[in-house]
């Protein structure tokens, strides 16, 4: 298949996924509501923690916020893409349904995780934006459009780490059959990302900035709106997106070549 033939397949299967999220709007609208719930308790206790200090780790309130705003905006973009079909690996590997993607002409991983879109966790990358928006405007900041181009870019490597990390997790189906914790265990990792980078001192920098992502990832996109893009950090959120979504790949089709399939 040609990229304009998967583009052409993804946007048929993000079609089909509205309509049917419009189907059933008072589900669509409750997991909204879900997940706004959370956004406000964040809110919240960003408040309340502020409310007794004024700095954490060097970051103040409102740079607290716009942090936390650009972890939601790419966790929730991830969330309404991806998530909910990688986190059906392994129920469809212990199923056999596993076969339904094999017999599909394109690409088995592009077929999994894009079967679907989640209609609530896109509409919650609004208020991500919004929340950054604002903290943006408390703190005088005013981007370049040059910044938040690179903001953008960042935004996107930051979601190809989420991919790569949830792809890896899911496809320890491949051999374990089961994959229970699998969702548990992507969001405890990723709750670091809505701490700041300095908070990190010792072996926990070490695993949680370079081993895995989980604070660069919303850090570098909200340090890039506050103090100005550098280039080193780019380059190191775009190496790192590009070596996990790799990784991802190679241990995808690794699982695959000891799926049996339901006829086996």
């Amino acid at each position: 298949m040609t990229l304009a033939a998967y583009l052409r397949v993804w946007l048929a299967s993000m079609r089909y996924s509205i309509v049917r999220n419009l189907m059933f709007r008072f589900d669509t609208l409750l997991w909204f509501l879900v997940e706004f719930a959370w956004m406000a308790v964040s809110i919240v206790l960003i408040e309340v923690i502020f409310g007794h200090i004024d700095s954490l780790a060097g970051w103040s309130k409102y740079e607290m916020l716009l942090l936390v705003g650009t972890s939601m905006v790419i966790s929730r973009l991830f969330m309404g893409l991806f998530m909910s079909n990688l986190f059906e690996v392994g129920r469809n590997v212990r199923t056999g349904a596993f076969d339904f993607f094999l017999a599909q002409p394109g690409n088995p991983l592009f077929m999994v995780s894009t079967r679907k879109v989640e209609l609530d966790g896109l509409m919650n990358v609004v208020l991500g934006i919004a929340l950054v928006a604002f903290a943006a405007s408390k703190l005088g900041l005013k981007p370049s459009f040059t910044g938040i181009v690179i903001y953008a870019i960042m935004i996107l490597c930051g979601v190809a780490i989420h991919f790569g990390v949830c792809a890896i997790l899911v496809s320890t189906a491949f051999w374990t059959i089961r994959s229970e914790g699998v969702e548990t265990g992507y969001f405890t990792l990723f709750e670091f990302s809505r701490l700041p980078r300095s908070a990190f001192r010792g072996i926990a920098s070490v695993v949680f900035v370079y081993l895995f992502p989980a604070v660069i990832v919303s850090n570098f996109p909200a340090k890039a709106l506050i103090s100005g893009p550098e280039a080193h950090l780019l380059l190191w959120l775009v190496g790192a997106s590009m070596a996990w979504f790799w990784v991802a790949v190679l241990v995808f089709n690794w699982g695959l070549r000891r799926y049996t399939s339901a006829s086996s």
